[in-house]
């Protein structure tokens, strides 16, 4: 069962249509990535479904009924602005935003001295936010959003700012809560963390939804024709020798005189023709297909080319 259902979203701003005619499913107990580039309309989604703003047209359900203003109590967001008071000191302020979640003094102060030893920050207590690293406070952060234990879990750019440490400190918390049945909307564009994380994905480009599935099916479905090619040469001939006859992504690694490049070949019938230009311009050391990245189908959808 689904837990958060868009029907036909679309939102205008002056100038500017931030979401139009979205449609996604957010099946319960996931991890759901929410992608696009910057300016694509995930942020304005994300307010409509917290409610902080109203389609213009379209439906949100929450479950089996349209989402109403109780269902918030079961949404935990954690917005890329992060917003904590900086004068209020770290557990006064947990236990504030705690009880406009509607969780008791008591049941909250248990749960927060719970969360501090877990993320070994129990001396934190009566420090000021000011008084904290960027890193520290995004931690503080965290554990406000997900106190009242929510049914919903939303977080954009969870690990902005983090170290590599503790990034995955919270990776795993995500991982766990997802365990315990937890939905997580993870809005991010760290591809790396989507392929570890992610059950399924929506890819959200000028204000369409572009891209819907389960991860590993879409990669499976996009990889078809995709290949790693090895040579040694110059790479300015071997990409002039291939241009026009198939897609050359951006990125290539170069080890010593070993080139590294990614390309995708349209049809099969042209797959000859391309392994014979690669090999007139450069030397060829290996050619092999490969399943592409979650970044490479981000790169190739938002350019139009899947």
């Amino acid at each position: 069962m689904n837990i958060i259902t868009v029907k036909n979203v679309s939102k205008l701003y002056t100038g500017h249509k931030a979401l139009d005619n979205v449609s996604l499913s957010i099946p319960r107990g996931s991890i759901y990535g929410l992608l696009g580039p910057n300016g694509a309309g995930k942020t304005t989604l994300i307010r409509i479904i917290n409610r902080i703003t109203a389609p213009d047209s379209g439906q949100v359900f929450f479950g089996d009924h349209e989402i109403s203003p109780r269902d918030i109590y079961r949404i935990g967001y954690l917005p890329e602005e992060r917003g904590l008071y900086k004068k209020m000191k770290v557990g006064e302020q947990a236990i504030f935003f705690a009880r406009l979640r509607g969780v008791s003094r008591h049941d909250a102060t248990q749960r927060l001295k719970d969360w501090f030893v877990r993320f070994g920050i129990e001396n934190w207590w009566d420090k000021r936010i000011d008084e904290l690293s960027k890193g520290m406070a995004q931690k503080v952060q965290f554990i406000t959003t997900l106190i009242h234990q929510p049914e919903l879990l939303i977080l954009d750019e969870p690990f902005s700012g983090f170290d590599p440490i503790n990034a995955r400190m919270i990776q795993e918390e995500i991982l766990r809560l997802r365990s315990q049945g937890t939905t997580i909307i993870l809005s991010t564009h760290n591809m790396g963390s989507v392929e570890e994380m992610c059950d399924h994905i929506t890819l959200i480009n000028k204000s369409h939804n572009i891209l819907s599935g389960n991860v590993d099916e879409i990669r499976r479905q996009h990889g078809a024709n995709t290949f790693e090619v090895q040579f040694r040469g110059d790479g300015n001939l071997f990409r002039a020798a291939l241009e026009g006859h198939c897609e050359l992504f951006p990125e290539e690694t170069a080890g010593g005189e070993l080139h590294t490049v990614k390309l995708h070949v349209e049809r099969d019938e042209d797959l000859k023709g391309v392994i014979a230009r690669a090999n007139d311009s450069v030397e060829l050391r290996s050619f092999r297909e490969i399943i592409p990245s979650m970044n490479d189908i981000f790169i190739r959808a938002v350019n139009g080319k899947l």
